[in-house]
């Protein structure tokens, strides 16, 4: 599967963007989606993940609440809406599939990646 991740841009505090990831080449569905961003500087993190089953969500401490993954299967598509950003939010984003059925958190489980999307957040 190929990903091809969208939406990123510059914004300012407290406002709202939506990430999509979009799938080719096989049914998005079918695989695990994570959301990752590394910001300058500092290592790669997990975000979010969503597993086949949009029950199966994970969400790192620092998206809880205000971020929020979801599926569009018709559109092979994998959203991840941000609201009330912040400018520690500031990074590239990354958008990874894996094989497995649930949301994983480990970047070592993820074994297709799309490139990034900047996020940039002023205060």
């Amino acid at each position: 599967v190929q990903l091809q991740a969208s939406g990123g841009g510059l914004v300012q505090a407290g406002d709202s963007l939506t990430l999509s990831c979009e799938g080719s080449g096989r049914a998005l569905w079918n695989y695990a989606v994570g959301w990752f961003r590394q910001a300058p500087g500092k290592e790669r993190e997990f975000v979010v993940s969503i597993g086949w089953s949009s029950e199966s969500t994970s969400y790192a401490d620092s998206a809880k609440g205000r971020f929020t993954i979801s599926r569009d299967v018709a559109k092979n598509t994998v959203y991840l809406q941000m609201n009330g950003l912040k400018p520690e939010d500031t990074a590239v984003y990354y958008c990874a599939a894996s094989r497995r059925s649930t949301a994983v958190n480990e970047d070592t489980d993820y074994a297709f990646w799309g490139q990034g999307t900047q996020v940039t957040v002023s205060s």
